[in-house]
Formats: C-alpha cells, sequence, structure tokens
C-alpha cells in the first residue's frame, strides 16, 4: 500500500500517536427515529465536537506536531474548516499562520481563524485564485504549505477517524463521509480497508459538486470544471492527484444529492437529534436517506455516518425554509 499510496496505514497510526493528547475522542451519537425512516442502524460520529467544530483537528495537529524542523510560517488555502484547525495546530506549536480564504466562506469560520491567532487572506472562490494567492503568500512569508487535503500528513490525521469509528462501533458495516478535496474518505477508506476490508466506504457529495462520482464514473480523474454552487461550503473543492488513486480503489461507491437533500437532511439533524451541523455534514445524513441509498444491500445494516463539523453560520440561514422536503422525509414529524 506503501508504494501504491501517498499513505499507508502505518501513517495513520502514527498520527493517532501524534495528536490523541491533542484533540478529543469524539462520540458516536444514534437515533431511533432516522433508524425508523431507513430500516437501518445508523451511528453518528460527532466529529463537529472536534477542537475546532470539525474533523478538521485531527490532521492538522499531526501536521504541527510532525514537522521536523520549525517553518517560518503554515500557509494554507481552505474554505474554513481546515484553516480554522491549521491555525490551531500553528498556535500550539507557536508558528504563524496564513489562511487564504475565500470572500464567500462563511463568516462564522473566518471570525474563528483570527481568533485562533491566524491571518486571513482574502480570494475570489475558484480553486485557481485561492492557489495564486497562497503561492504568493508563500513567497512573502518564506512559509511551507500545509494542503488542505492532498498532504500526506492530512490524509493521515483524517484516517484516526476510521480507527475510532471501528472501535466505537465493532459491528459497523459501512462508514459514509462527504467528500470535497477527498482528505477524510481517502483517509478513512485506507484504515477501514487494512484493518476490516470487509467493511464498505461510502462518499457523499453534493449533484452540484460531483466531481468524486464522475471521476469514479469514468474512472479518470475528472475535476469539477468550474466553482460549484452548494450550501455545503466544505466540499467546494475537487479530489486531487493524491486523495483519487485511493478514492479509485478503495471506495466502494459515491452517492450524490441535492440541494433540497442536503439542506432537509442538515434541518432534519438539528430537529431530532438536537445536533448543530453544518450543511457539509448533512451530505452524509442525506445520502443515506437518499432513495438511491435504497438500493444498497438490506445486509449493510449498520451505518456510520461521519458528522465533519458543526460551524454554522446562524446569519445566513434564510435557506431554512426554502428547502421542498423530500418523500423520503414525510415519515419524520418535525
Amino acid at each position: 500500500m506503501c508504494a501504491q499510496y501517498c499513505i499507508s496505514f502505518a501513517d495513520v497510526e502514527k498520527a493517532h500517536i501524534n495528536i490523541r493528547d491533542f484533540i478529543h475522542l469524539t462520540p458516536v451519537l444514534s437515533s431511533s427515529i432516522l433508524n425508523k425512516v431507513t430500516g437501518r442502524n445508523l451511528f453518528f460520529k460527532c466529529e463537529l465536537f472536534q477542537k475546532t467544530g470539525s474533523f478538521k483537528s485531527d490532521q492538522e495537529v499531526g501536521e504541527g506536531r510532525t514537522t521536523e524542523e520549525k517553518p517560518k510560517a503554515f500557509v494554507t488555502h481552505s474554505s474554513g474548516n481546515h484553516g480554522q484547525a491549521l491555525a490551531y495546530a500553528a498556535r500550539l506549536e507557536g508558528i504563524p499562520a496564513y489562511i487564504v480564504v475565500p470572500q464567500t466562506a462563511p463568516s462564522c469560520k473566518k471570525l474563528a481563524i483570527q481568533a485562533y491567532g491566524a491571518s486571513v487572506v482574502y480570494s475570489e472562490q475558484s480553486d485557481e485564485s485561492r492557489e495564486n494567492v497562497t503561492k504568493r503568500i508563500m513567497e512573502e512569508t518564506e512559509g511551507i504549505l500545509v494542503h488542505p487535503n492532498q498532504e500526506p500528513a492530512v490524509i493521515a490525521g483524517q484516517g484516526t477517524i476510521a480507527m475510532e469509528v471501528l472501535n466505537q462501533v465493532p459491528l459497523v458495516d459501512a462508514l459514509v463521509v462527504p467528500v470535497g478535496g477527498g482528505g477524510m474518505v481517502a483517509g478513512i477508506a485506507i484504515t477501514v480497508k487494512a484493518l476490516r476490508p470487509s467493511v464498505k466506504v461510502y462518499a457523499a457529495e453534493p449533484l452540484n459538486a460531483d466531481d468524486c462520482y464522475q471521476s469514479k464514473l469514468k474512472g479518470e480523474l475528472t475535476p469539477n470544471p468550474y466553482p460549484p454552487e452548494t450550501i455545503a461550503d466544505g466540499v467546494k473543492s475537487s479530489i486531487g492527484l493524491n486523495t483519487w488513486p485511493i478514492i479509485r480503489d478503495l471506495v466502494d461507491d459515491v452517492f450524490t444529492v441535492t440541494e433540497d437533500e442536503i439542506k432537509c437532511a442538515t434541518q432534519l439533524v438539528w430537529e431530532r437529534m438536537k445536533l448543530l451541523i453544518e450543511p457539509t455534514a448533512g451530505v452524509g445524513v442525506a445520502a443515506v436517506l437518499s432513495q438511491q441509498f435504497q438500493t444498497v444491500c438490506s445486509e449493510v445494516k449498520n451505518i456510520c455516518i461521519v458528522l465533519s463539523g458543526g460551524n454554522v453560520d446562524l446569519t445566513s440561514l434564510t435557506w431554512v425554509k426554502q428547502a421542498e422536503r423530500p418523500a423520503t422525509y414525510q415519515a419524520v414529524s418535525v
């Protein structure tokens, strides 16, 4: 696996040792009403309770702890969660951090990055603009790049989530993971297929940002042709050169969901589970509630959905009443 991919399970184990004293062991919760709706046993890995409010702390602390020589600065581009986590890790190490953020990123995420002591630098929404500004900041600060989803240490750090799930839910049959750049699902796939090859790993993404689905369908890396418009701001990035081979070989399937499905799933978790997840975390829930997911074999009974974050911009919830509730949700009174 080492020669084949950018990381191996040994890297995940090493990351786990490096970061375990600096992050929370997040809980796994369940919901009887959602079990009834889906006809399966659902488990929710609550990474929204992680430090900085998302799974990203697992990886960034790992990156900060494994850097052999302290750099002059950490630099990255992020829609928000990765930036917060890198800012947190940089503060632990006493290293300046510069986070390139699209101007459209949620205000709560930008403010949190600054609260952790990092500098926010704005870019346009496109990947090209983000990368160009990041390159400029790296040159100006002589800092090193910590890529939000293609950095091997980042991917390994995210794989530790699967180590926790396999211990917390021993009878799990499948994990459902939101996918943007693919770092989390790649790390989880490496771990799951090393420890429990029979357990399925499913990726979930917005239909409006379906590069992972298209890549699997075509058998080649197929990035989004333009910046996607989706409420799930944390998964607007396309999968990349490091995550694609792992996803191609080890992720069992990819499910896409509409904007209305994401909105309704997110609201459903708020109302029924009392968990303030962000819409990106709602993508995995929407996938399991979708008609498409009903084609998954009934023997895949115990399913763990990774609730990737809870950084919600409470000032932008005008969409709450705009979603049309899909038929699947009619069985759930709210």
